[in-house]
């Protein structure tokens, strides 16, 4: 089964995008995150996705309470990253009504938490690999790791890891299509279910990523293409059920 999954990136309680992660280069594209996820929901999105971006600057949640809202307010799961460093703040979402949460830095520098929570919580976590030319990048993509982002997956499986979000931050807002072969590869060489996020652009990217369903990838993260219409969710849940 392969998984669209709309974005809505929260930064000062708004939705908005980014190019490359840069917070110098934001669009605002709605006041309101919750009108924005119930309309997701409308349109046929099955499961929804938050980033906290405020909250992957400063390492901790900040804008959970808004994030509570959103949950509450569609009938379909939600699954949440930005800054979730510790126990405490993996326990908050959770109890906010979020179907699952994504480490992403932790994962890098607390190897312990990591291993601990996916101990607890299993397919409730997943691991956010956002990588620079193959190495994964943390904090919000200021800084890139020594560490390579398919031998943290087959370490990070080892250790009950179910599901790894892969994004190419080079190919992340700028419309480019995303990196499949390098989707593709995470997915067999770690034998885990693969979320694509980066670059989808169009409705083609998606068709030729759900052919690798069967492979391990498991659906695919869409922003801006959303939010310029370049994408129309509607037709593209129906698209890729056919596929």
């Amino acid at each position: 089964m392969f998984t669209i999954y709309p974005a809505i990136d929260i930064r000062d309680g708004k939705c908005v995008r980014l190019v490359q992660g840069d917070y110098n280069q934001e669009t605002i594209y709605n006041e309101n995150p919750v009108e924005v996820a119930r309309e997701w929901e409308r349109l046929g999105g099955s499961y929804i996705h938050l980033v906290d971006l405020d909250g992957a600057k400063a390492g901790q949640p900040v804008n959970d309470a808004l994030i509570g809202r959103i949950a509450s307010a569609v009938q379909v799961p939600v699954q949440v990253g930005g800054g979730l460093r510790t126990r405490e703040h993996v326990e908050r979402l959770l109890s906010l009504g979020v179907s699952r949460v994504i480490l992403g830095t932790a994962a890098i520098e607390n190897r312990a938490f990591t291993e601990a929570v996916l101990g607890t919580y299993g397919d409730r976590i997943a691991i956010g690999l956002d990588a620079r030319n193959g190495y994964v990048a943390t904090r919000g993509w200021l800084e890139t790791s020594e560490v390579r982002a398919d031998e943290l997956a087959a370490e990070l499986a080892s250790k009950g890891a179910e599901t790894f979000i892969f994004t190419d931050i080079s190919r992340d807002g700028m419309m480019q299509g995303p990196n499949v072969e390098a989707i593709a590869a995470l997915a067999k060489s770690s034998g885990r279910t693969v979320i694509a996020s980066g670059g989808v652009s169009k409705m083609d990217d998606l068709i030729t990523l759900s052919t690798y369903a069967n492979e391990g990838v498991g659906g695919a993260i869409v922003g801006k293409a959303l939010y310029t219409g370049s994408i129309d969710l509607q037709v593209a849940v129906q698209a890729v059920a056919k596929a």
